[in-house]
Order: C-alpha cells, then sequence, then structure tokens
C-alpha cells in the first residue's frame, strides 16, 4: 500500500470526526434510545416471527418499551424461468413490510413508511430441493425487509428520540 493511500485511509476517521459525525450505536449516538425499547406488534406467522427475530436480534428485545412497532408483511411470487416443456425453473418472491412506530405514552404516530425488497430461488432439482430453497428464500426475504426497517428507525432516530 502507498504512502499516499496509508495517509488517505487514516485521514477518513478524522474528517468524519470534523463534520460531526456520530456513531448511531455509539455513547451519544441518537439510535443508542432505541435499544430495548421497541415493543413489536404480535404474530402468529412464520413471516412475523423471523421479523421479530430479526429485529431484536438488531434492536434487542423491549424490556422497558417506549415504542410500539406495528407491521403488516406481504409477500408474493412470480414465475420467471421455465424450460421448453413448460417446467419451472426460477422463482421471484417479492415482499414488503408497511410499518409504524408510535409512542407507547401517548399514542402519537413517531415514524411510518413500506419497505420492499426482492429475493429468487432455483425450482430445479428434486422436489426437497426446491422446497428449501423456497423456505430459505422466504427467510432471507423477510431478513432483509426486517434489516431495511431497522435502517429506517436508525435513520430517523434523531427525530424519533428528539423529545428526551
Amino acid at each position: 500500500m502507498s504512502w499516499l493511500n496509508r495517509s488517505l485511509l487514516l485521514a477518513i476517521p478524522l474528517a468524519l470526526a470534523a463534520c460531526g459525525f456520530t456513531p448511531a450505536f455509539g455513547p451519544a449516538g441518537p439510535a443508542t434510545a432505541l435499544r430495548g425499547t421497541v415493543a413489536l406488534a404480535d404474530t402468529n406467522t412464520r413471516d412475523g416471527f423471523e421479523f421479530i427475530k430479526r429485529m431484536e436480534e438488531r434492536l434487542g428485545r423491549a424490556s422497558t418499551a417506549r415504542f410500539d412497532l406495528d407491521y403488516r408483511i406481504a409477500t408474493k411470487q412470480a414465475r420467471l424461468g421455465f424450460t421448453t416443456d413448460g417446467a419451472i425453473t426460477r422463482y421471484n418472491l417479492m415482499g414488503s413490510v408497511t410499518w409504524t412506530l408510535k409512542d407507547r405514552a401517548t399514542g402519537a404516530v413517531l415514524a411510518k413508511g413500506v419497505e420492499q425488497n426482492f429475493t429468487a430461488w432455483s425450482a430445479t432439482g428434486v422436489t426437497i430441493a426446491a422446497v428449501n430453497a423456497e423456505t430459505d428464500a422466504n427467510a432471507r426475504l423477510i431478513r432483509i425487509l426486517a434489516d431495511q426497517v431497522t435502517q429506517r428507525l436508525i435513520a430517523l432516530s434523531p427525530t424519533i428520540t428528539a423529545g428526551e
């Protein structure tokens, strides 16, 4: 690595500090107020359980809930690849999560949004492999959507937690 590249690499943290950059979950970061304070709506679906699992991995389980997160997950399959005899070889799985974050004490809506994404899987091979690929694709999609909601909450955390 050349001297110039090393200097540039070392200068990046200094430049970020100079511009007022604060890590979201750092000691004085705005997203620290979200850790362990976001209670997720109960569910009875596999997608809902996957969503809650990932959200709690990212934000922690609500021990002292200050916020309620309501969400609705929707998924839809699309057939993509076909063989000459009409067999389906590839599927797309599109999904969206519509979410609303509310202040638990007042019920006021603090943030809301819709996150969308997709994933795909191959349906070639034996039936059990195709079923496993579909299940894996669905879990991946829900994880992606939960990550997107988390990222949005982190980005909005300065306004969400401003009233502290």
